[in-house]
Protein backbone atom coordinates (compact mmCIF):
# COMPACT_ATOMS: atom_id res chain seq x y z
CA UNK A 1 0.00 0.00 0.00
CA UNK A 2 1.21 2.93 -0.57
CA UNK A 3 1.65 6.03 1.41
CA UNK A 4 -0.16 8.86 2.50
CA UNK A 5 0.14 12.15 3.20
CA UNK A 6 -0.66 15.13 5.04
CA UNK A 7 0.47 18.33 5.89
CA UNK A 8 1.39 19.56 9.44
CA UNK A 9 1.82 23.76 10.71
CA UNK A 10 5.71 24.90 9.92
CA UNK A 11 5.93 26.25 13.24
CA UNK A 12 4.42 23.21 15.33
CA UNK A 13 7.24 21.09 12.99
CA UNK A 14 9.54 23.65 14.46
CA UNK A 15 8.71 23.67 17.80
CA UNK A 16 9.07 19.70 17.99
CA UNK A 17 12.43 19.99 16.13
CA UNK A 18 13.95 22.50 18.50
CA UNK A 19 12.37 20.36 21.83
CA UNK A 20 13.33 16.98 20.12
CA UNK A 21 17.17 18.56 19.39
CA UNK A 22 17.75 19.74 22.95
CA UNK A 23 16.03 16.37 24.25
CA UNK A 24 19.23 15.11 22.08
CA UNK A 25 21.71 16.81 24.12
CA UNK A 26 22.00 19.97 21.76
CA UNK A 27 21.32 23.91 23.28
CA UNK A 28 18.83 25.80 21.99
CA UNK A 29 21.25 27.94 20.17
CA UNK A 30 22.50 24.68 18.33
CA UNK A 31 18.62 22.94 17.97
CA UNK A 32 18.05 26.28 16.27
CA UNK A 33 20.29 25.59 13.45
CA UNK A 34 19.75 22.14 12.90
CA UNK A 35 16.03 22.75 12.80
CA UNK A 36 16.47 25.93 10.44
CA UNK A 37 18.47 23.73 8.12
CA UNK A 38 16.08 20.56 8.51
CA UNK A 39 12.86 22.44 7.36
CA UNK A 40 14.52 24.42 4.89
CA UNK A 41 14.41 21.25 3.22
CA UNK A 42 10.82 20.74 3.89
CA UNK A 43 10.16 24.06 2.69
CA UNK A 44 11.18 24.04 -0.69
CA UNK A 45 9.31 20.99 -1.61
CA UNK A 46 12.58 18.55 -0.51
CA UNK A 47 11.31 15.39 1.55
CA UNK A 48 14.37 13.34 1.20
CA UNK A 49 16.46 15.88 3.42
CA UNK A 50 13.79 16.96 5.51
CA UNK A 51 11.92 15.88 8.57
CA UNK A 52 12.16 12.20 7.20
CA UNK A 53 16.03 12.81 8.70
CA UNK A 54 14.86 13.48 11.78
CA UNK A 55 15.12 9.33 13.65
CA UNK A 56 18.07 8.99 10.92
CA UNK A 57 19.81 11.26 13.28
CA UNK A 58 18.72 10.46 16.46
CA UNK A 59 20.07 6.82 15.52
CA UNK A 60 23.49 8.28 14.52
CA UNK A 61 23.23 10.23 18.38
CA UNK A 62 23.01 6.96 19.55
CA UNK A 63 25.09 4.86 18.40
CA UNK A 64 27.77 7.46 18.82
CA UNK A 65 28.36 8.25 15.01
CA UNK A 66 27.63 11.43 16.22
CA UNK A 67 28.93 13.29 19.14
CA UNK A 68 26.91 15.78 20.70
CA UNK A 69 29.12 17.28 22.73
CA UNK A 70 31.92 17.48 19.78
CA UNK A 71 34.30 20.39 19.56
CA UNK A 72 35.02 21.56 15.78
CA UNK A 73 38.59 22.72 15.59
CA UNK A 74 40.29 24.41 13.18
CA UNK A 75 43.60 22.72 12.15
CA UNK A 76 45.06 24.84 8.74
CA UNK A 77 44.19 28.73 8.59
CA UNK A 78 45.33 31.50 6.00
CA UNK A 79 43.48 34.77 5.56
CA UNK A 80 41.92 32.99 2.30
CA UNK A 81 41.09 29.27 3.76
CA UNK A 82 40.89 27.14 6.66
CA UNK A 83 40.62 23.26 7.29
CA UNK A 84 38.13 22.60 10.60
CA UNK A 85 38.32 18.97 12.08
CA UNK A 86 34.55 18.38 12.97
CA UNK A 87 35.59 15.42 15.56
CA UNK A 88 32.38 13.69 14.07
CA UNK A 89 29.85 16.69 15.41
CA UNK A 90 26.57 17.16 13.82
CA UNK A 91 27.42 18.39 10.17
CA UNK A 92 24.81 20.98 10.39
CA UNK A 93 26.65 22.65 13.24
CA UNK A 94 30.34 22.63 11.80
CA UNK A 95 28.79 23.33 8.32
CA UNK A 96 27.28 26.60 9.66
CA UNK A 97 30.53 27.62 11.85
CA UNK A 98 32.30 27.22 8.56
CA UNK A 99 30.21 29.01 6.04
CA UNK A 100 30.20 31.90 8.35
CA UNK A 101 34.41 31.74 8.41
CA UNK A 102 34.32 31.68 4.91
CA UNK A 103 31.69 34.68 4.63
CA UNK A 104 33.77 36.49 7.15
CA UNK A 105 36.97 36.06 5.39
CA UNK A 106 35.81 36.68 2.05
CA UNK A 107 34.55 40.29 3.31
CA UNK A 108 38.15 41.05 3.96
CA UNK A 109 39.62 39.11 1.04
CA UNK A 110 37.28 39.31 -1.91
CA UNK A 111 37.06 35.56 -1.28
CA UNK A 112 37.28 32.38 0.91
CA UNK A 113 37.54 29.01 0.98
CA UNK A 114 36.95 26.87 4.48
CA UNK A 115 37.01 23.09 4.10
CA UNK A 116 36.08 20.18 7.11
CA UNK A 117 36.85 16.63 7.33
CA UNK A 118 35.89 14.07 10.24
CA UNK A 119 31.75 14.87 9.97
CA UNK A 120 28.39 14.06 9.25
CA UNK A 121 25.52 14.62 7.34
CA UNK A 122 24.82 18.08 7.11
CA UNK A 123 21.69 17.94 5.26
CA UNK A 124 21.07 20.28 2.02
CA UNK A 125 24.02 21.86 0.22
CA UNK A 126 21.93 24.79 -1.08
CA UNK A 127 21.31 26.14 2.81
CA UNK A 128 25.02 26.86 2.84
CA UNK A 129 25.37 28.70 -0.28
CA UNK A 130 22.08 30.51 0.83
CA UNK A 131 24.14 32.05 3.98
CA UNK A 132 26.43 33.40 1.72
CA UNK A 133 23.93 34.93 -0.56
CA UNK A 134 21.93 36.19 1.70
CA UNK A 135 24.89 38.31 3.12
CA UNK A 136 25.48 39.63 -0.67
CA UNK A 137 27.92 37.11 -2.03
CA UNK A 138 28.31 34.27 -4.47
CA UNK A 139 28.21 30.86 -2.10
CA UNK A 140 29.36 27.28 -2.79
CA UNK A 141 28.66 24.17 -1.19
CA UNK A 142 29.94 20.62 -1.67
CA UNK A 143 30.18 17.06 0.30
CA UNK A 144 30.89 13.90 -0.01
CA UNK A 145 28.94 10.63 1.60
CA UNK A 146 28.73 7.64 1.72
CA UNK A 147 29.43 5.78 -1.76
CA UNK A 148 25.98 5.42 -3.25
CA UNK A 149 27.58 6.03 -6.83
CA UNK A 150 28.39 3.89 -9.16
CA UNK A 151 30.85 5.03 -11.80
CA UNK A 152 30.31 3.92 -15.41
CA UNK A 153 31.04 0.35 -16.48
CA UNK A 154 31.26 -0.40 -12.72
CA UNK A 155 29.84 -2.89 -10.44
CA UNK A 156 30.44 -1.26 -7.26
CA UNK A 157 29.22 1.94 -5.65
CA UNK A 158 32.52 4.03 -5.08
CA UNK A 159 31.07 7.73 -5.09
CA UNK A 160 28.84 9.57 -3.23
CA UNK A 161 26.03 11.66 -4.33
CA UNK A 162 28.47 14.35 -4.18
CA UNK A 163 25.85 17.26 -4.37
CA UNK A 164 26.89 20.30 -5.84
CA UNK A 165 25.06 23.76 -4.50
CA UNK A 166 25.38 27.44 -5.79
CA UNK A 167 23.57 30.48 -5.09
CA UNK A 168 23.85 34.07 -6.52
CA UNK A 169 22.16 37.31 -5.45
CA UNK A 170 19.15 38.16 -7.83
CA UNK A 171 15.72 39.63 -8.60
CA UNK A 172 13.27 39.25 -7.69
CA UNK A 173 14.81 35.53 -6.22
CA UNK A 174 18.29 34.73 -6.27
CA UNK A 175 19.92 32.10 -8.92
CA UNK A 176 19.72 28.73 -6.40
CA UNK A 177 21.31 25.45 -8.11
CA UNK A 178 21.37 22.64 -4.99
CA UNK A 179 21.67 18.91 -7.31
CA UNK A 180 23.02 15.80 -6.37
CA UNK A 181 26.14 13.65 -9.21
CA UNK A 182 24.01 10.87 -8.98
CA UNK A 183 20.71 11.07 -10.59
CA UNK A 184 18.97 11.07 -7.49
CA UNK A 185 19.87 11.19 -3.84
CA UNK A 186 20.02 7.95 -1.30
CA UNK A 187 16.75 9.90 0.46
CA UNK A 188 15.58 10.07 -2.24
CA UNK A 189 15.38 5.99 -2.60
CA UNK A 190 14.47 5.98 1.44
CA UNK A 191 11.20 7.69 0.31
CA UNK A 192 10.06 5.34 -2.58
CA UNK A 193 11.03 2.48 -0.10
CA UNK A 194 8.55 3.96 2.85
CA UNK A 195 5.55 4.26 -0.05
CA UNK A 196 6.61 0.73 -1.16
CA UNK A 197 6.50 1.89 -4.74
CA UNK A 198 8.90 0.75 -7.38
CA UNK A 199 11.54 3.61 -8.41
CA UNK A 200 11.06 4.72 -11.72
CA UNK A 201 13.63 3.33 -14.77
CA UNK A 202 17.18 4.83 -15.14
CA UNK A 203 17.88 5.15 -11.18
CA UNK A 204 19.40 2.47 -9.70
CA UNK A 205 21.59 -0.65 -10.24
CA UNK A 206 21.33 -3.98 -8.41
CA UNK A 207 24.38 -5.47 -7.27
CA UNK A 208 25.54 -7.33 -10.79
CA UNK A 209 25.61 -3.65 -12.14
CA UNK A 210 21.83 -3.89 -13.63
CA UNK A 211 19.28 -1.86 -13.72
CA UNK A 212 16.82 -2.12 -10.55
CA UNK A 213 13.58 -0.47 -9.43
CA UNK A 214 13.52 -2.53 -5.85
CA UNK A 215 14.47 0.68 -3.54
CA UNK A 216 14.41 -1.86 -0.11
CA UNK A 217 17.10 -4.25 -2.61
CA UNK A 218 19.11 -1.43 -3.64
CA UNK A 219 19.02 0.20 -0.32
CA UNK A 220 20.44 -3.08 1.49
CA UNK A 221 23.06 -3.43 -0.95
CA UNK A 222 24.14 0.09 -0.33
CA UNK A 223 24.54 -0.64 3.39
CA UNK A 224 25.78 -4.07 3.95
CA UNK A 225 28.37 -2.87 0.30
CA UNK A 226 27.48 -6.02 -1.80
CA UNK A 227 27.56 -3.71 -4.97
CA UNK A 228 24.88 -1.59 -6.90
CA UNK A 229 23.95 1.60 -6.35
CA UNK A 230 22.56 4.67 -7.76
CA UNK A 231 23.56 5.90 -11.19
CA UNK A 232 25.49 8.90 -11.93
CA UNK A 233 23.39 11.93 -13.70
CA UNK A 234 23.35 10.33 -17.20
CA UNK A 235 22.59 7.18 -15.94
CA UNK A 236 24.70 3.80 -16.53
CA UNK A 237 25.76 4.20 -20.92
CA UNK A 238 27.98 7.10 -22.14
CA UNK A 239 25.45 7.46 -24.91
CA UNK A 240 23.89 9.53 -22.49
CA UNK A 241 26.52 11.09 -20.53
CA UNK A 242 27.05 9.02 -17.73
CA UNK A 243 30.95 9.70 -17.87
CA UNK A 244 30.12 13.12 -16.84
CA UNK A 245 27.61 12.93 -13.77
CA UNK A 246 30.47 10.25 -12.58
CA UNK A 247 33.52 13.26 -13.37
CA UNK A 248 31.02 15.40 -11.49
CA UNK A 249 31.21 13.66 -8.71
CA UNK A 250 35.16 13.37 -8.35
CA UNK A 251 34.79 17.21 -8.41
CA UNK A 252 32.98 16.97 -5.57
CA UNK A 253 35.26 14.35 -3.98
CA UNK A 254 38.54 16.07 -4.71
CA UNK A 255 37.43 19.37 -4.01
CA UNK A 256 36.00 17.69 -0.46
CA UNK A 257 38.18 14.34 0.99
CA UNK A 258 41.10 15.29 -0.64
CA UNK A 259 41.44 18.87 -0.09
CA UNK A 260 40.49 18.65 3.41
CA UNK A 261 42.44 15.34 4.26
CA UNK A 262 39.57 13.28 4.70
CA UNK A 263 38.58 10.54 3.75
CA UNK A 264 37.16 9.32 0.27
CA UNK A 265 33.57 8.03 -0.22
CA UNK A 266 34.30 5.03 -0.85
CA UNK A 267 36.13 4.70 3.12
CA UNK A 268 32.43 6.16 4.61
CA UNK A 269 31.05 3.80 7.54
CA UNK A 270 33.67 1.51 5.90
CA UNK A 271 36.93 2.20 8.58
CA UNK A 272 35.06 3.68 10.98
CA UNK A 273 31.71 2.84 12.77
CA UNK A 274 30.13 6.58 11.73
CA UNK A 275 29.94 9.00 8.79
CA UNK A 276 33.44 11.08 8.78
CA UNK A 277 32.54 12.73 5.83
CA UNK A 278 33.93 15.96 4.37
CA UNK A 279 32.48 19.55 2.77
CA UNK A 280 33.64 22.27 0.94
CA UNK A 281 32.28 26.26 1.24
CA UNK A 282 33.14 29.41 -0.89
CA UNK A 283 32.45 32.83 -0.65
CA UNK A 284 33.05 35.00 -3.23
CA UNK A 285 32.82 38.56 -3.22
CA UNK A 286 31.71 39.54 -6.86
CA UNK A 287 32.89 43.34 -6.36
CA UNK A 288 36.25 42.08 -6.95
CA UNK A 289 35.35 42.03 -10.67
CA UNK A 290 33.46 45.31 -10.68
CA UNK A 291 30.20 47.57 -9.92
CA UNK A 292 28.21 44.94 -8.05
CA UNK A 293 24.90 46.50 -8.58
CA UNK A 294 25.96 46.08 -12.51
CA UNK A 295 27.12 42.41 -11.89
CA UNK A 296 23.28 41.55 -10.16
CA UNK A 297 21.30 43.95 -12.63
CA UNK A 298 22.91 41.97 -15.82
CA UNK A 299 22.12 38.52 -13.61
CA UNK A 300 18.86 39.35 -13.36
CA UNK A 301 17.72 40.17 -16.87
CA UNK A 302 19.50 36.87 -17.96
CA UNK A 303 17.09 34.82 -16.03
CA UNK A 304 14.24 36.72 -16.61
CA UNK A 305 15.30 36.31 -20.64
CA UNK A 306 14.77 32.75 -19.67
CA UNK A 307 11.74 32.75 -17.77
CA UNK A 308 9.94 34.59 -20.32
CA UNK A 309 11.71 32.25 -23.23
CA UNK A 310 9.24 30.37 -25.88
CA UNK A 311 8.25 26.99 -24.02
CA UNK A 312 7.62 24.19 -25.44
CA UNK A 313 4.69 22.66 -27.02
CA UNK A 314 2.71 21.27 -23.86
CA UNK A 315 5.15 22.86 -21.13
CA UNK A 316 3.98 25.15 -18.44
CA UNK A 317 6.76 27.72 -18.27
CA UNK A 318 10.79 27.73 -18.12
CA UNK A 319 11.92 27.91 -14.96
CA UNK A 320 15.06 29.29 -13.91
CA UNK A 321 17.14 27.54 -10.80
CA UNK A 322 15.64 28.64 -7.69
CA UNK A 323 12.42 29.32 -8.64
CA UNK A 324 10.30 26.58 -7.88
CA UNK A 325 12.14 26.45 -4.52
CA UNK A 326 10.98 29.88 -3.96
CA UNK A 327 7.19 28.93 -4.86
CA UNK A 328 7.01 25.63 -2.85
CA UNK A 329 8.23 28.09 0.72
CA UNK A 330 5.25 30.36 -0.27
CA UNK A 331 2.96 27.25 -0.46
CA UNK A 332 4.31 25.00 2.06
CA UNK A 333 4.57 28.14 4.59
CA UNK A 334 0.51 28.74 3.88
CA UNK A 335 -1.01 24.90 3.62
CA UNK A 336 1.78 23.54 5.66
CA UNK A 337 4.69 20.60 5.19
CA UNK A 338 3.59 17.06 4.07
CA UNK A 339 5.03 14.14 5.84
CA UNK A 340 3.62 10.64 4.75
CA UNK A 341 2.46 8.27 7.18
CA UNK A 342 5.30 6.22 7.58
CA UNK A 343 7.78 9.51 8.67
CA UNK A 344 4.38 10.28 10.86
CA UNK A 345 4.58 6.64 12.44
CA UNK A 346 8.34 7.18 13.44
CA UNK A 347 7.79 10.57 14.52
CA UNK A 348 5.22 9.60 16.47
CA UNK A 349 7.73 6.62 17.94
CA UNK A 350 10.21 9.32 18.45
CA UNK A 351 8.43 11.17 20.54
CA UNK A 352 6.91 8.71 23.14
CA UNK A 353 10.56 7.46 23.35
CA UNK A 354 11.81 11.09 24.13
CA UNK A 355 8.66 11.62 26.61
CA UNK A 356 7.17 14.68 24.10
CA UNK A 357 2.97 14.70 23.67
CA UNK A 358 2.78 13.67 19.88
CA UNK A 359 -0.30 15.60 20.18
CA UNK A 360 0.71 19.10 20.43
CA UNK A 361 3.25 19.23 17.64
CA UNK A 362 1.56 16.69 15.36
CA UNK A 363 -2.29 18.18 14.06
CA UNK A 364 -2.64 18.19 10.29
CA UNK A 365 -3.51 21.57 8.77
CA UNK A 366 -6.90 21.68 7.50
CA UNK A 367 -7.08 21.95 3.72
CA UNK A 368 -9.13 23.76 1.54
CA UNK A 369 -11.78 22.61 -0.13
CA UNK A 370 -11.43 22.30 -4.07
CA UNK A 371 -13.87 25.05 -5.75
CA UNK A 372 -16.80 23.79 -7.86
Amino acid sequence: MSAKYLHYSYEQLKTFCMDAFQEFGFNSEEARIITDVLLLSDLYGIESHGMQRLVRYHKGIEKGMIKVDAKPEIVFETPVSAVIDAHDAMGQLVSHQAMELAIAKAKKTGMAIVSVRNSNHFGIAGYYAKMACDQGLIGMAMTNSEAIMVPTFARMAMIGSNPIALAVPAEPYPFFFDASTTVVTRGKLEVYNKMEKPLPEGWALNKDGHPSTDAKDVLKNIVAKNGGGIMPVGGNTEQLGSHKGYGFGMIVEIMTGILAGGVTSDEIRKRFDCDRCSHFFLAVDYGMFGDREETERRLSAYLNKLRESQTAQGAPCVYTHGQKEMLACEENLRRGIYLNDKTLEEITALCRELGLPPETYLIPVPQEAPEG
